[in-house]
């Protein structure tokens, strides 16, 4: 059977199943989200996610940047890591690498294959459930030493939640998803605290009091040793540009697991000052393992932040004009996304090419990012739980901005670019699919204009006359 027909089938065989992550919020409210099938399942298959060591990630914004960070690290320390993350940009197998790339199509299928008879013998599972039981699996079976696995949602419900990791994190928390998992940062805490596990160290990011006291009471009931950014581990910034930022990682006099560490300057090319933050988590996480006998030098660590790739997060695709794809999708990303832009582009108007889910919170991302905004051109995501340009326009509209409709997607993105001239920023956000969607329309434009010179350059002049 040919490859492309077998992935796609593997794909159809995987959205059979439920897939909250396509489905309105308040349906995913309603759904019946427990672990037993998860850990039937993977004693089904044998338990691979017990063959090698975890970290486990948590937190409403930068779990993902933190992941990337931690993976590149280790990989540069010279061991075999898996990452699994969620939502992917493009393509399904990106939510499952080893070594920084993403399992082959073909490695999906047998995966897939592989599971079938244990899924078969467990009811009610979802396609997440299944993927991520996938992604352990592959673990194991490319024999990884460690596995980054991010939370997909929440966390003490969460399919990732039948790991032991050597180490739990908790990213930024702030207010998304509320349906499910609570209107107040206190709630939010206590379901993304469901990763603290007995005795395993846990890293945060600086919190809310609110979110901070719940974290502390379950780590203190759990015996989990809590850093905390910001009381054990500090950063100070040393240069920012657009090519990257410099900084130094610094323990502090209540150091915990890094008092024996010493402060190391590091470089790493995702921008705004959020992903020092999220750096200095990471780093972190690595003098913990430090701590257990985990060989992680400060070299690997310099190498493997350096290098750490992680797209659609502030990433500008070029300078002139910039053009920046993003994929904040709440208020408070939004607000690190005006921040941003601020550091990088000062003084310079945003044309904001806009498309968000209708479960969030829209009035309070335009809020925050109409200071910088001059025009909003909105349209459609090519997602399920999209809604119509049109609605998005009103959106707007109500947030007092200035509005017009392209669709599709790729549409949007030539007029913002009419729009912009060389004096503003093409600014894109609104979801992570939105984000991976406008980076292939980007790909595919700036290929089509490839294509227009070499095709213009290689038609021959037409000669002249003696007359000229």
């Amino acid at each position: 059977m040919n490859a492309a027909v077998e992935y796609n089938r593997a794909l159809d065989y995987l959205y059979s199943f439920v897939d909250y992550s396509l489905k309105h919020l308040s349906e995913m409210a309603k759904a019946d989200f427990n672990l037993e099938r998860m850990f039937e399942l993977m004693r089904l298959l044998g338990n691979p996610q017990q063959r090698y060591r975890i970290i486990h990630v948590a937190g409403t914004k930068g779990k993902g940047s933190v992941c990337a960070m931690l993976a590149s690290a280790l990989r540069s320390a010279g061991y075999v890591t898996g990452l699994y993350t969620s939502p992917h940009l493009a393509d399904y197998c990106e939510r499952i690498r080893v070594n920084g790339r993403p399992i082959t199509h073909a490695e999906l299928v047998g995966l897939v294959e592989a599971v079938k008879p244990a899924v078969e013998q467990v009811p009610k599972l979802t396609t997440f459930e299944i993927t991520t039981a996938i992604g352990l699996l592959a673990f194991a079976r490319r024999r990884v030493d460690f596995a980054v696995v991010e939370v997909g949602l929440g966390g003490r419900l969460d399919a990732t939640n039948v790991v032991l990791p050597q180490a739990a994190v908790i990213t930024s928390l702030s207010y998304d998803h509320m349906l499910v998992l609570g209107d107040t940062l206190a709630e939010i805490a206590g379901e993304k605290a469901g990763i603290i596990k007995e005795g395993v160290p846990l890293v945060s990011a600086p919190q809310k009091e609110e979110a901070l006291k719940v974290l502390e009471r379950i780590a203190a009931e759990r015996h989990a040793p809590l850093t905390l950014v910001g009381r054990n581990i500090g950063f100070e910034m040393v240069n920012d540009s657009v090519q990257g930022q410099s900084f130094r990682v610094v323990p502090l006099p209540r150091a915990g697991p890094g008092r024996t560490a010493a402060a190391i300057s590091l470089r790493v090319p995702l921008l705004g000052r959020h992903q020092v933050e999220n750096a200095a988590i990471a780093v972190g996480v690595l003098w913990e393992l430090r701590a257990q006998g985990v060989s992680v030098p400060d070299a690997a660590i310099r190498a493997g932040l350096a290098r750490v790739r992680w797209p659609g997060r502030f990433e500008v695709m070029q300078l002139h004009p910039p053009v920046v794809i993003d994929s904040a999708h709440n208020r408070d990303a939004a607000l690190r996304l005006r921040e941003a832009l601020d550091t990088y582009f000062p003084g310079r108007h945003a044309i904001l090419v806009f498309c968000a889910l209708e479960d969030k919170d829209i009035a309070g991302m335009l809020a925050e990012l109409r200071p910088r905004v001059q025009r909003v051109v909105a349209t459609r995501a090519d997602h399920p739980r999209a809604p119509s340009a049109e609605w998005i326009a009103e959106q707007v509209r109500l947030a007092g901005l200035a509005v017009e409709i392209r669709t599709p997607a790729a549409a949007a993105l030539d007029r913002a670019l009419e729009l912009a001239g060389k004096q503003a920023v093409v600014l894109v956000a609104g979801s992570v699919a939105f984000a991976g969607e406008m980076r292939t329309a980007w790909r595919r434009r700036k290929a089509r204009i490839r294509r227009a010179g070499t095709s213009s350059k290689t038609r021959r002049p037409r000669k002249r006359g003696a007359n000229g």
